[in-house]
């Protein structure tokens, strides 16, 4: 919950304002998977002329489909034969291993020094190609041609999006010679390719990414007190978007785009305003002697979901834009707070206190039903993969805070930890293609 304390007395020296080389990565570790995963062979995809190539792709998308929790991939070396055409495939050998499905494929050189990947996905019960297609990359884009290749596998076997080609962004703080030193960076959905976007010896918090998935808000405390910036992932420029005195905070990008969701104290209480990103006006939307934060729009635009204190702890509260009318949604528990919308709208994720921990939880809107999804108790920040199937967020472990991912249904879990540091505040980003 936001603190009283005027945030402006946190005072940091900043380091660096550039893009950074690459760091550490995150390194994936399914900790649980779904009793109901549906058994899959990714069979390594043929190299007839022995290329030498960075990336195993095949060992990308069987690792992508085992991180939805939805997959369980056979090993290869438990494969009784290694196909790479659907022509090839003896489906009662795939039958006696359980698979239902198979994804073969083969790597061949083309034009240009580039590659190309032709792979089929087959229903082994049916005997059958569900899926086939062909696609020419340069070499250093294998890995995100296997994340390609799964979204098209996952999609083609749930009737669902896959999200693998997706972003994360997160922060990380280190210390160097026991100062902390933080990191804005993004990286691939599983962790690896990270990227570091902003470093400083400051607090920086509350990354969100815009619809169109080109842009990070996020807030800095550069220049001794906070400040909400935009942040362009491709040119690396940034904009100061909003300094008022006191509290500027918690931003959250509209779906159309054009402005910020922001809570600012500018007016006494803390509460949320709608800031014009064309025009840096601000509009108020709520008016309580309280602390109402953490606001995140619903994917229509037209309710807002926030974490008030009106009740005399904080709650998950909806209001409905257009009214201005406001209600109350959680009502089990003395703390609930964080609230994000599931893409369709009919569900909210958020962090709730029960019996001394803090786990994420979710809200069925309808139903009013609520459910706890992890088993960690220090869990913080959560954010909803835009194909509403995973949630990420960040928990505590021993001394350390790492990223964890867990399904929407709580059935399967994996962490994404740091070599070392703490790793928070976790954003997924929209799809980008």
């Amino acid at each position: 919950m936001v603190s009283r304390k005027t945030l402006s007395q946190i005072c940091f020296a900043l380091l660096l304002l550039v893009a950074m080389p690459v760091q550490s990565e995150l390194n994936i570790r399914i900790t649980e998977g779904a009793d109901s995963a549906l058994p899959i062979s990714v069979v390594p995809f043929a190299n007839p002329e022995n290329m030498s190539l960075p990336e195993d792709v095949a060992g990308v998308v069987r690792d992508d489909l085992m991180m939805s929790g939805d997959f369980k991939a056979l090993a290869p070396e438990k494969m009784l034969s290694l196909p790479s055409r659907g022509d090839q495939v003896y489906y009662r050998d795939w039958r006696l291993l359980d698979q239902q499905y198979l994804v073969v494929g083969e790597l061949t050189p083309a034009a240009n020094g580039r590659v190309q990947l032709r792979f089929e996905l087959l229903d082994v019960n049916r005997q059958q190609r569900i899926l086939g297609q062909q696609s020419t990359v340069d070499r250093d884009s294998l890995r995100s041609l296997g994340h390609y290749v799964a979204d098209k596998v996952y999609e083609a076997v749930t009737g669902i999006k896959g999200a693998f080609s997706t972003k994360l962004a997160y922060v990380t703080q280190n210390d160097l010679l026991g100062k902390p030193v933080y990191e804005l960076q993004t990286s691939d959905a599983d962790g690896r390719n990270s990227r570091v976007l902003l470093k400083s010896s400051e607090p920086i918090l509350s990354p969100d990414w815009s619809p169109d998935g080109q842009k990070l808000a996020y807030v800095s405390f550069e220049g001794g007190r906070p400040a909400i910036y935009v942040h362009e992932l491709t040119s690396g420029k940034r904009e100061k978007v909003a300094s008022y005195r006191g509290m500027n905070s918690a931003p959250n990008w509209a779906p159309d785009g054009r402005s910020l969701l922001v809570t600012l104290s500018k007016d006494g209480s803390a509460d949320l305003y709608r800031l014009n990103l064309a025009t840096k006006e601000v509009q108020r939307l709520t008016d309580h002697w309280a602390i109402d934060t953490e606001g995140s729009w619903s994917p229509d635009g037209k309710r807002i979901a926030f974490t008030s204190d009106r009740s005399g702890g904080p709650q998950v509260y909806l209001m409905d834009v257009a009214s201005r009318n406001v209600s109350r949604v959680t009502f089990e528990g003395r703390y609930n707070a964080r609230p994000r919308f599931s893409p369709d709208g009919k569900t909210l994720y958020f962090i709730h206190q029960r019996d001394g921990n803090f786990h994420t939880a979710k809200l069925n809107l309808e139903s009013e039903e609520m459910t706890i999804l992890t088993r960690t108790g220090l869990d913080e920040s959560p954010d909803v993969a835009p194909n509403g199937q995973m949630l990420i967020y960040a928990t505590g472990r021993g001394d350390q805070t790492v990223l964890a991912v867990v399904s929407s249904d709580g059935r399967s879990h994996y962490t994404l930890p740091a070599k070392e540091g703490k790793v928070k505040e976790p954003a997924w980003s929209p799809f980008l293609n």
